[in-house]
């Protein structure tokens, strides 16, 4: 592919709206933190593009423990608009996978012989739970044309008072307020990562929390690459979210592609509950408090900045991740890490441009394609239009003599 070429490419109009998004998102946080104190904005900023790194291995580690989770709702938010839908129930679907997954690490006894396998149990469960949440919007815009929208968000706040419930019924640390830790044996293996993100701090080994849900994760990502475009399977669900009325028009069955488009989208955020919290005394476990778990509403600005692709997502997790440890870090300076979540939702906005900016990149370089076309003609050679061009200007030497 030459220079030309790439340049008109729909992958490089789509790199080049991602990052304006993030640059001005990054512009705007900076207005703000002179706003807030002038004389230590630049530090600040410094900060935020460091991100995990200002903590060496650890912090890096981190960020990919806390890019794990966004990761999958990215993939869940970023799956169904493939196939016509808007995923906003992707918190629910969440939080309801991760106290399956938690109830599972507590109360499921394995004999020593299966115990091996308790982590693996924990994730499927945690993966159907979210798929079940989600089948009930899924069910009602497929039967009853009822908007996802509408259903899901509905969804976020049964999934949010139900957890509370069961929690404090079920799995409830008294003492600390919080779920209990699961059992050693339904905590995610490290797989090595162990060995790499930790610091040292005299002898004693600081490790951070990421575990092989990293590697799942990414691994989902691939899988869902895959389904979407190299399969029948895929194409059907994107036909179907296309325009539902033709496909079943050629034989596709949308019903039933709209229901299972929003069971794997539940299904990808139900995994991702699991992840987060299956990491031992020092990974997350639930607060009972009303609030809808945020990671479900983070996954939206990673599912815009990667246009809905799997792979584009992995990459604006990290980024969104890295940017929050940063945010965490500014505390430092006297700045509220509140800031962070200022700069993401300036991001998501200029992210509802990036349609518009694609267009306005590709036509751009359409319109200097076809300007150097007509002059040159491909590869250098005359054109159609350069003949009658230096003909004209000929007749109007003569004309002058």
């Amino acid at each position: 592919m030459n220079k030309r070429n790439l340049f008109r490419s729909q992958g490089f109009t789509n790199a080049v709206s991602s990052i304006s998004a993030i640059c001005v998102g990054l512009l705007f946080g900076l207005v703000i933190l002179f706003v807030s104190n002038s004389s230590q904005a630049l530090q600040g900023l410094g900060i935020i593009l460091k991100g995990g790194f200002s903590a060496r291995a650890r912090g890096v580690g981190q960020s990919l423990y806390y890019a794990t989770p966004i990761i999958m709702t990215g993939l869940s938010i970023g799956f169904a608009s493939k196939t016509g839908l808007f995923n906003i129930g992707a918190s629910g679907q969440f939080i309801v996978g991760a106290f399956v997954a938690i109830f599972i690490g507590v109360k499921l006894q394995l004999p020593e012989s299966l115990a091996w396998s308790h982590w693996i149990i924990a994730l499927l469960c945690s993966m159907i739970a979210g798929g079940l949440w989600a089948l009930i919007p899924g069910l009602f815009k497929a039967y009853l044309n009822v908007n996802e929208v509408i259903s899901s968000i509905m969804m976020n706040y049964i999934g949010m008072y139900g957890v509370n419930y069961f929690v404090k019924l079920y799995v409830y640390d008294s003492l600390k307020a919080l779920s209990q830790n699961v059992a050693e044996t339904a905590v995610i293996p490290k797989w090595g990562l162990d060995h790499i993100f930790f610091n040292m701090t005299g002898n004693y080994k600081d490790t951070a929390t990421i575990n092989a849900g990293f590697y799942i994760a990414i691994a989902a990502a691939i899988v869902i690459y895959i389904v979407l475009n190299k399969t029948v399977f895929g194409y059907e669900l994107k036909a179907c979210g296309y325009n539902r009325f033709a496909s079943k028009f050629a034989g596709i069955n949308e019903k039933r592609s709209i229901v299972l488009s929003m069971v794997i989208a539940g299904m990808l955020s139900g995994l991702g509950g699991g992840l987060l919290y299956l990491c031992g005394a020092n990974g997350r476990r639930i607060k009972v408090v009303d609030v809808i778990a945020p990671e479900g509403f983070n996954g939206i600005p990673v599912a815009l900045l990667g246009l809905s692709n799997p792979i584009g997502i992995i990459f604006a997790a990290l980024f969104v991740a890295h940017i929050t440890m940063g945010g965490e870090y500014l505390q430092q300076l006297n700045y509220v890490p509140e800031i962070i979540d200022i700069i993401i939702a300036i991001i998501i906005y200029f992210s509802a441009f990036s349609l518009l900016l694609r267009n306005v990149i590709s036509k751009l370089f359409r319109d200097r394609h076809v300007e150097l076309v007509s002059d040159t003609g491909p590869a250098g050679k005359p054109g159609r239009f350069a003949g009658a061009s230096a003909g004209l200007n000929d007749g109007v030497e003569k004309e002058d003599k």
